[in-house]
């Protein structure tokens, strides 16, 4: 390619269209990133963070799409043509990954619906995490042990979730088992007491004692309170340990299993014979 037809090149209409479509696609990065991040601002004092992270994607894709179709219009593409052809690749697509297209689905019913929001803790069958974000496919939620876990929206909306954060206050049931020697009122003092005493219990809704049931080998009961979500495991550690020192200095007894074994006249017969021997 010699000099002049390189020069002719940059004098040309479409050095500039060129030229033009290159700065479109850059300047629509940063703009899509500015208004994405002003949105999300802005949604936050009204909206929840999920549906303020939703927001956010929105309209960063949006004017980034506004951008890439100006910037492929100023290159001479026939945006028609391109918007038909793309219609038929998603229906192509749609036919096959109906499993990514029923997930798509069952996000905007989660999205619509709102059973949970990013922060909080859910539980889903045996998995049980801090959710990190809501997505149109799947939920992504952090786990005690630190791991990571997607769960496909598909599975949300055919198994029953737990909200274990979605109320401020919870009610923690501590079941416990004393030996049927001990009397029922003193235990009740000690167990209310000790929860009483303790900073985390709530004094409304009140401490609630229960007897459950007779056992096999306990007096089994029941020791319900109410504390803010965020100090439920610490109240279960601190209770279990407080009742237990409760218990020790009071002589209130844990009871433990007890069989009674009666043999037969023959296994006895036998048995004296076996010693006799």
């Amino acid at each position: 390619m010699s000099l002049d037809t390189i020069l002719n090149y940059f004098d040309s209409q479409s050095f500039f269209q060129l030229l033009r479509a290159v700065l479109l696609f850059a300047f629509g990065f940063l703009a899509a990133s500015l208004l994405s991040k002003a949105a999300f601002k802005l949604s936050l004092k009204k909206f929840s963070p999920h549906h303020a992270s939703l927001t956010k994607r929105l309209v960063y894709w949006l004017v980034l799409a506004l951008f890439i179709a100006t910037a492929l219009k100023q290159l001479g593409f026939n945006l028609g043509v391109l918007l038909g052809a793309a219609g038929v690749l998603s229906v192509a697509l749609g036919f096959a990954s109906q499993t990514s297209v029923s997930n798509l689905i069952s996000g905007l019913f989660l999205i619509g619906e709102r059973p949970f929001q990013i922060g909080d803790t859910i539980r889903v069958g045996s998995t049980t995490g801090e959710i990190l974000s809501i997505d149109l496919l799947s939920v992504k939620i952090r786990t005690p042990e630190n791991l990571f876990v997607r769960i496909p929206n598909e599975s949300l909306i055919k198994t029953e979730v737990t909200n274990l954060t979605r109320f401020p206050i919870r009610r923690l049931d501590l079941l416990i088992g004393v030996a049927y020697k001990e009397q029922i009122s003193q235990v009740r003092a000690i167990l209310l007491r000790v929860a009483d005493e303790h900073p985390f219990c709530l004094d409304e809704p009140a401490p609630d004692f229960r007897f459950l049931n007779f056992g096999e080998s306990s007096l089994d009961l029941q020791l319900s309170v109410w504390t803010r979500k965020e100090n439920y495991l610490a109240l279960k550690t601190g209770l279990l340990e407080q009742i237990k020192l409760a218990f020790d200095k009071e002589g209130v007894e844990f009871p433990f299993p007890q069989r009674e074994l009666s043999l037969s006249e023959p296994s006895q017969r036998f048995l004296k014979e076996w010693k006799s021997q």
